[in-house]
């Protein structure tokens, strides 16, 4: 994917020296840390040039014509510690110290209007997630599992889910060829007929909870029944993983087929993060997964450490949720 913006050396130093006044942790005191970020807003520290890019983000979606965008060259802290594959994010918050990262993708959350969700019982409810191999999850169905991972929405089967996720490229083993593929909702629902469109809007369908939330949250239950579309192009999938509902009719499996076979034949967008890229895309309204094309030293490739925040569409969507906060702080649900 072309980058919508590749900041200059000057303008990502002037980013981190205003990061650099920040004395908020994101860990310790998010509400603090992010009100910290909205003063250089106030304060003019943001380059010209980013403001633009996020006023284009903004309007791009909002006309629902593009859900991915990348920015390359964004501010990442110099020193960052080996987080290893047991628990990387208690490593993360005992040896990081610096939060030029977190900082850059609250001021992105900020300026694109789409406030930071969290889940209270996923990595401590923090609002900045590490994605890194967890050693108890190599080979299974969840972006930690060190390998690829099938298309999807995150948060799949939970009924608050982000709109927007955003990533940056922390440590990228240069050497390998990983890439995140995305598929807009417009062009993969364009790929079907009326007919299926219509069985897809129907609670047909059921996605399994993903291991990593099983095991945060054991009183989830089982799934319940949904549509896989609604709205324009808002889509609940998890390939290989979502059927159809007990009960279902004939017709549910048809469509899931169709789906299915949608999603192999419509082409895919693709980016390699690299350390300092950004890729924010839309959740809900498109499918994103992970492959990794050549991979010249596995044990260096578990390292691969993106961070990534999820976020709501805009103040509305998230104060829709309000009566859902934990411990009142605006954005973290019990989910």
């Amino acid at each position: 994917m072309d980058a919508l913006l590749v900041l200059t050396g000057t303008e990502r130093s002037q980013l981190v020296e205003g990061f650099g006044s920040i004395k908020a942790s994101p860990y310790d005191d998010y509400p603090a840390f992010s009100e910290h970020v909205r003063d250089l807003v106030v304060d003019d520290v943001v380059p010209d040039r980013l403001l633009r890019a996020a006023g284009r983000i903004r309007a791009d979606r909002a006309e629902g014509v593009v859900e991915a965008h990348v920015l390359r060259n964004c501010p990442v802290d110099d020193d960052l510690p080996e987080l290893g594959n047991e628990d990387p994010s208690a490593e993360k918050k005992k040896r990081k110290t610096t939060f030029v990262g977190e900082a850059f993708l609250e001021l992105l959350a900020q300026i694109t209007g789409t406030p930071l969700l969290a889940y209270a019982n996923r990595f401590g409810g923090d609002f900045f997630i590490d994605v890194v191999a967890i050693s108890r999850y190599l080979g299974k169905q969840t972006g930690y599992n060190g390998g690829e991972v099938v298309f999807h929405n995150d948060r799949t089967a939970h009924p608050v889910r982000a709109d927007y996720i955003t990533l940056l490229g922390m440590r990228c083993p240069t050497e390998d060829l990983v890439y995140t593929g995305f598929v807009p909702g417009t062009r993969l629902v364009a790929e079907l007929s009326p007919e299926v469109r219509r069985v897809l809007r129907e609670p047909h369908f059921a996605t399994p909870f993903d291991v990593v939330s099983r095991d945060a949250n054991a009183d989830l239950g089982e799934e319940v029944a949904h549509p896989i579309l609604s709205g324009r192009s808002s889509l609940r999938y998890l390939d290989t993983h979502t059927t159809t509902a007990a009960g279902a009719p004939v017709e549910a499996k048809d469509a899931l087929l169709a789906l299915k076979n949608a999603l192999t034949r419509v082409p895919k967008d693709r980016h390699r993060m690299q350390r300092g890229d950004v890729l924010t895309f839309a959740n809900q309204h498109g499918l994103h997964n992970r492959e990794q094309i050549e991979i010249t030293d596995p044990g260096r490739a578990l390292g691969r450490w993106l961070l990534k925040t999820y976020a709501f569409a805009d103040r509305e969507s998230a104060d829709a949720h309000a009566d859902a906060w934990v411990d009142g702080v605006p954005g973290k649900v019990g989910d």
